[in-house]
């Protein structure tokens, strides 16, 4: 009787979570680091599935592992709000229409090839400015409350915009989680509701994080040189476990494995990056317009789908994976010290990120300094959509070109 119950419960979760990722799936632009703040938005602030510390404890580690961060972190809000079907739906509902969009961008390239069209385009970035600077900031005051923290913030932000990689990046992250585990010594308490409430255990844990390993040593042993499926899922797997940073961190390795393969002309990869560029959701669904190009016209959907599926795969099964441990190691007073100094860290990656590449690539003049403000005055102070924030950059960023 209990169990009747809970299905209806269950089954309006991941309805929830599908209507939920599908809306960022339609409106997320701005590239990886601006779905970081349309993610704690609509599920901290709005939705309240989280709370800011544990938005951070699966920030943190989507850091740490290979693989896109916006989309692992949103299939883990998935998985913890709904189990493993609002995982799946929700990784599916933020990815696929940036993937469609991808297989059919031939047809949109002449609408954003004028002038309204890269007017559009410049909107989209004033709004990921916004965006990712209401994050910042609602992020710092919740994650850095003391001046331990606001000083690993801000250092790590200055040594990002320094070094600007990947690596650094990484690099940046685990000296916080050293740093905190020493200086941020008493100043922690256990906190109940901030640890994740992963529902399977270690052991699944560990199937996972097998699996993504023998995937990883078995697929180039059945692949060939040819781009047969088994060859595509190949390639694709091999880019997304090895890439640290995501988004287009992971271009130099999947230019390498479709480019340099001859699979895909260099025109034809360049002008699919900058489709991508113009569309909401996840960059490594660039995957699935790699997929089409590289497949015959009659077989380009199955092999888009192959190549998409194969590319996230690995980053999910890690995520997936590490999670439990994750949960048994957050109860220790010395993981919590490291926990909130990756936090921090986290804040001041994300900060480095606001100025390079989102400043620097969406502020180009007054005009887009007033839209980008107004815009985040309409999150900060008065609350609005982020749909309305998207409407208001692109509408005052295309009127000058009309009038």
């Amino acid at each position: 009787m209990l169990e009747r119950q809970q299905d209806p419960a269950r089954s309006a979760r991941v309805l929830d979570v599908f209507l939920a990722f599908l809306k960022l799936g339609f409106t997320s632009f701005g590239g990886p680091i601006a779905h970081l703040g349309y993610l704690r938005t609509e599920f901290v602030e709005r939705r309240c599935w989280l709370n800011d510390s544990q938005f951070g404890h699966l920030l943190a580690i989507c850091q740490f592992l290979p693989g896109p961060a916006s989309s692992q972190l949103g299939f883990s809000i998935g998985l913890l709000r709904a189990g493993w079907l609002g995982g799946l739906v929700a990784f599916l509902a933020f990815t696929l229409p940036s993937a469609i969009f991808l297989v059919g961008f031939a047809a949109a390239l002449p609408l954003l090839s004028g002038p309204v069209g890269q007017a559009s385009i410049q909107g989209l970035k004033l709004v990921a400015c916004a965006v990712v600077a209401d994050a910042v900031l609602g992020m710092f005051k919740k994650l850095c409350p003391d001046t331990p923290r606001k000083i690993i913030a801000v250092l790590a932000t200055i040594a990002l915009l320094i070094l600007g990689t990947a690596m650094a990046q990484l690099a940046v992250v685990a000296l916080a989680a050293i740093v905190g585990a020493f200086l941020l010594r008493g100043k922690m308490t256990s906190n109940q509701t901030s640890q994740l409430l992963v529902p399977f255990g270690t052991r699944t844990g560990s199937v996972l994080i097998a699996l993504f390993v023998g995937l990883l040593i078995a697929l180039p042993m059945l692949a060939t040189s040819e781009s047969g499926l088994l060859s595509v899922a190949e390639a694709f797997y091999r880019a997304g476990a090895l890439v640290f940073g995501g988004g287009h961190v992971v271009l130099p390795l999947l230019q390498d494995s479709v480019v340099a393969s001859g699979w895909v002309s260099s025109n034809d990869f360049l002008a699919g990056y900058g489709a991508s560029q113009a569309i909401p959701g996840p960059m490594f669904a660039f995957s699935a317009y790699l997929g089409s190009v590289i497949s015959p016209a009659d077989n380009s959907y199955v092999t888009a789908a192959t190549a998409l599926c194969f590319m996230f795969l690995p980053g999910l099964l890690l995520i997936a994976g590490v999670l439990p441990f994750w949960q048994v190691l957050s109860h220790s007073s010395a993981a919590s010290n490291a926990i909130a100094g990756v936090n921090a860290a986290v804040v001041g990656v994300l900060g480095a990120a606001l100025y390079d590449p989102i400043f620097t690539a969406g502020i180009s003049s007054l005009t887009d300094w007033v839209i980008a403000l107004v815009a985040f005055g309409m999150l900060v102070v008065w609350r609005v959509s982020p749909l309305v924030v998207m409407l208001w950059c692109v509408v005052a960023s295309v009127l000058p070109v009309l009038l």
